[in-house]
């Protein structure tokens, strides 16, 4: 095991990797920007080194200011987190060419998934089920219609290099395409680097469902259950729950035993989280896998009893996987609410400012990932997430009554703050929700915003068929 770890990441996460490895008896080393200078994990951290200034790709983006903080504290991995560098390849090999283990896959593995039409392709091998769409980057706009028309609208554009819910167009109609396309594959590249998109049908009533996967470096992995991320505002998760609702166990069981097939298939190192969409008739298919400890990860923790970060930890160390897959067992129900710094009035905006009063819940099974506290300055350069609220229940009754009385609790105040705590309320509070009988389109339904519409959800061969 590891003597210590540079924490290559900031806000609640980083704070969560700092308690793990203190836990595990790992002196953990945190970066900061100028920003963050009191940042929580700083204070919690063993150590803590500045790589900049606020602005990200002076700082968190930084992979030379990282490695020097790491050579120069003796640290010997990097765990990065989520966002910035954790999905980048080439990170990976610079930290093992400076001698740290990269908490995560292999940097070949993840430049082959982090190419989202690669990655489409590699997983096909694998006999995972796909959305129709193109199989390679389409070049033109031209191509893109040619594609679109095949497949029929809506179809959505997605940037090869994207992720996190960012580099995504939806289109509606023809008319809409040429544009659309442009406007996509320019968004790529200045958020990428990469101006390479592809396509794939959209598919209308769909819920968003993901299996965690544990996997080490001699060919054990295991799977650890569902979790539905449907609720999502402009493709980026607001309420989280696991298992995924009103699903079949067989559906269930299928979903989780293909992604581990797939991440077996690739060789996959670490936690990783494979991502489906399902549509009415329970019929899935395969979008993409996320390389990396996901936000939501505390929902599978709650309901697995397995912390996923002390996984990574080993894993990472070289110590073979420490479950089989009957070792597994998942009780109960956990659900997540993210509280970020916005305004959903407002389309979701930041909203930036000093937390005068943050008074996050307690009380039974009532779990709180936070970095705030009173006083703290919520600034406008970084993500707005600023507290994770997850709850356990025997039932899902209990579970939507529990997040109920927890957001109730939760008190945020602050000069020009608003959260999504009343967004989330109304989420709660939904009669398709309380039945676990929601889609994508869940959020736009509350907002008033038309979802897409198109042809029938994916026509889908019995070739493709996994149930």
């Amino acid at each position: 095991m590891f003597e210590k770890v540079l924490i290559a990441n900031r806000g609640e996460i980083a704070v969560r990797v700092a308690r793990a490895c203190r836990e595990l008896g790992i002196r953990s080393v945190a970066v900061y920007s100028t920003a963050d200078r009191d940042s929580a994990v700083v204070r919690l951290a063993d150590e803590a080194v500045c790589i900049g200034p606020p602005d990200s790709r002076q700082s968190y983006l930084n992979a030379a200011a990282i490695v020097e903080a790491a050579r120069k504290t003796g640290a010997q991995a990097v765990h990065p987190g989520y966002g910035f560098l954790s999905e980048d390849p080439d990170f990976a090999e610079i930290c093992a060419e400076n001698g740290l283990v990269f908490i995560g896959p292999r940097p070949e593995v993840m430049a082959a998934l982090g190419d989202k039409a690669r990655a489409r392709a590699l997983l096909a091998e694998a006999g995972l089920p796909l959305p129709p769409g193109s199989m390679a980057p389409v070049g033109t706009a031209a191509e893109a219609r040619a594609v679109a028309d095949e497949i029929g609208h809506p179809v959505i554009i997605k940037g090869v290099a994207g992720g996190g819910g960012r580099g995504m167009t939806l289109v509606r109609s023809a008319d809409d395409l040429g544009p659309a396309y442009e406007r996509t594959r320019i968004a790529a590249q200045a958020a990428f680097g990469d101006d390479r998109v592809y396509l794939e049908r959209y598919l209308t009533q769909a819920r968003h469902v993901e299996v965690q996967v544990l996997c080490d470096g001699y060919g054990n992995g295991v799977h650890l259950g569902t979790r539905d991320c449907s609720v999502q505002r402009r493709h980026q998760k607001l309420v989280e729950e696991g298992p995924a609702p009103a699903l079949s166990a067989a559906t269930l069981d299928a979903l989780a035993e293909t992604a581990l097939r797939g991440a077996l298939h690739v060789g996959y190192t670490g936690a990783g989280t494979f991502e489906f969409l399902v549509d009415e008739a329970e019929r899935f298919h395969f979008i993409e896998i996320n390389c990396r400890l996901q936000v939501e990860h505390p929902v599978t923790e709650m309901i697995s009893g397995v912390d996923l970060v002390h996984e990574q930890l080993h894993i990472a160390g070289g110590v073979p996987l420490r479950l089989r897959q009957e070792d597994v067992r998942l009780h109960g129900v956990a659900i997540e609410c993210r509280v970020n710094a916005e305004d959903p009035a407002r389309g979701f905006v930041p909203t930036p400012g000093r937390l005068t009063r943050f008074v996050p819940p307690t009380g039974p099974f009532t779990r709180v990932d936070t970095h705030g506290y009173p006083d703290y300055l919520v600034g406008p350069y970084y993500d707005s997430l600023l507290a994770k609220v997850v709850v356990w229940a025997p039932d899902r009754e209990l579970a939507l009554n529990r997040m109920e009385r927890a957001l109730h609790e939760f008190e945020v105040a602050g000069c020009g703050i608003c959260t999504t705590i009343p967004f989330a309320r109304r989420v709660l509070d939904d009669p398709g929700f309380r039945k676990g009988r929601y889609t994508t389109g869940l959020v736009d339904r509350l907002l008033g915003v038309p979802e897409a519409t198109g042809d029938e959800p994916f026509p889908t061969s019995p070739a493709r068929r996994t149930r």
